[in-house]
């Protein structure tokens, strides 16, 4: 679906916090919209929660939208004639606004403490009502807000809500949607500190930096009536709004931290792949034509289409994340992937970040060049580090000690040692064709071959494949391993 007019829209984070990976969706979603209409992608930092809000979690959201490959076209550190592109750098502009409505009457100053608030929400609730706001401030008298300033009450700004009025909106991912007004009672647009609300700054927000479309988190759904009237109060233009599902977990329950890692940091620690996560969060609520489920950027900017949102919530599957990002690590090269690979050899004491040498980051790419098909995300060379790493080693079980011990073995790890000590080049194809040598000379079958050598020469009975597994030990440790083993039994 081709939308009508040069679109616009934003990624509005709060810098409250690591960057959840729903942040990243929706700002893959917005990201991919702009770039498949030739939109404009605006970047703003909804930061007027001042006492959550830090530089450093600005600075993480930055920095994980780089990382990702998602650039913006205007916003914080790029600019643009719309700015300031943070909320606490506009509150002159909403202040004026905020005088327009109470001039018109429009919004009103309410006086009610907080504990007034909750009494009546409490009476509400007993009557069985759902808790509104009864609206006591709305027509005070000169003297009776003078009396309640007297007082040394600080008032915050109501907006009025029109009576019996149908608030009707066409989402682009659920289509019709209604509200009735006098299911929303006059709400609070600007705290009792001045410093307006999010329902209240973000229309502004968007109206005067000409934002088009809001795709945005499906929980913002219930916001959108609130913020459609304050359009309508304040003569702006209103956007196109298009809310996404919820994210998920596995058990159906909305995505917490048991689920596993939440943050965009968190996985990008864990050795996943940028282009591997932004492939995975495409497909959370949003299906591309066809079966097609590996993609480049390229490819996700070509299909992707607001109207193939789905409505019903995504499912966060990391076992289906870690296929995809295993995808990605088969095709990338052993430098990449042990360069992430390295701070976790490193921190588990593998590796002496003092003594890396060029001798040994060359060493280490091989290792993980060995092991590359299994991995699904970087940390997991750590299953696998200790058989490259330690020669000395335990038999994983009894069944392993007992291949060891079949009649025939001894035979197969004679012939096994005397080809390997012969050996002058110790690569990949050197070891597979003594292998198979073996195999034809002894006239065994395969696994009488492979299995007992392996076991031999690691104590386990799964593995990488030995012709890249021998050639990283290198002919002298394998050797001793296997005569440590034979003693063994």
């Amino acid at each position: 679906m081709m939308l009508k007019e040069p679109i616009r829209v934003r990624f509005a984070p709060s810098p409250t916090g690591p960057f959840h990976i729903g942040g990243a969706r929706s700002a893959l979603f917005n990201w991919l919209l702009a770039k498949k209409q030739g939109g404009t992608l605006i970047l703003r930092i909804e930061d007027t929660d001042r006492e959550r809000s830090t530089k450093e979690s600005e600075e993480n959201i930055k920095e994980a939208l780089r990382w990702l490959g998602m650039d913006w076209d205007e916003g914080i550190d790029v600019g643009g004639e719309y700015g300031p592109y943070r909320q606490t750098e506009r509150l002159e502009i909403y202040r004026q606004y905020t005088e327009k409505l109470l001039a018109e009457g429009l919004a009103y100053h309410c006086y009610c403490t907080d504990e007034e608030l909750e009494a009546e929400r409490q009476n509400q609730l007993q009557r069985g009502e759902t808790p509104l706001y009864s609206g006591r401030c709305c027509h005070l008298s000169t003297a009776e807000r003078d009396a309640f300033e007297q007082e040394g009450r600080k008032p915050t700004v109501r907006f009025r809500v029109p009576e019996n009025k149908q608030i009707v909106f066409t989402d682009l991912v659920r289509g019709t949607v209604s509200f009735e007004s006098n299911g929303v009672g006059d709400y609070v647009i600007v705290k009792s500190d001045g410093i307006p609300v999010y329902n209240y700054a973000v229309v502004m927000d968007d109206a005067l930096m000409q934002i088009t479309h809001v795709i945005r988190a499906e929980e913002h759904l219930s916001n959108t009536p609130r913020q459609i009237l304050l359009y309508e109060a304040l003569g702006f233009p209103v956007p196109a709004f298009g809310h996404i599902s919820l994210i998920l977990g596995k058990d159906r329950t909305k995505m917490s931290k048991r689920h596993g890692a939440t943050s965009v940091e968190q996985y990008r620690k864990l050795g996943y792949l940028p282009e591997a996560l932004v492939n995975f969060l495409a497909l959370l609520g949003w299906a591309p034509v066809g079966e097609q489920e590996i993609f480049s950027l390229d490819e996700l900017i070509e299909q992707f289409s607001i109207d193939r949102v789905a409505k019903n919530p995504a499912v966060f599957d990391v076992d289906k994340l870690n296929w995809i990002n295993a995808q990605y690590i088969k095709k990338s090269s052993p430098e990449r992937i042990a360069e992430l690979a390295l701070p976790h050899l490193i921190e588990a004491g593998y590796v002496k970040e003092d003594e890396l040498t060029e001798e040994k980051r060359a060493w280490i790419v091989q290792f993980v060049a060995a092991i590359q098909e299994h991995l699904s995300y970087a940390a997991q060379v750590l299953e696998h580090a200790d058989i490259f790493f330690h020669d000395e080693f335990t038999f994983e079980n009894q069944e392993a000690e007992a291949v060891l011990k079949e009649e025939e073995i001894p035979a197969v790890l004679d012939k096994f040692q005397e080809r390997l000590s012969a050996l002058e080049a110790v690569d990949a194809a050197a070891v597979q064709a003594l292998l198979k040598g073996l195999v034809k000379e002894l006239k065994l079958p395969g696994k009488k071959v492979y299995m007992p050598i392996r076991i031999a020469l690691t104590g386990k009975m799964h593995g990488p494949e030995l012709p890249h597994f021998i050639p990283v030990i290198g002919k002298e440790r394998a050797l001793r391993r296997l005569s440590a083993s034979r003693s063994k039994i």
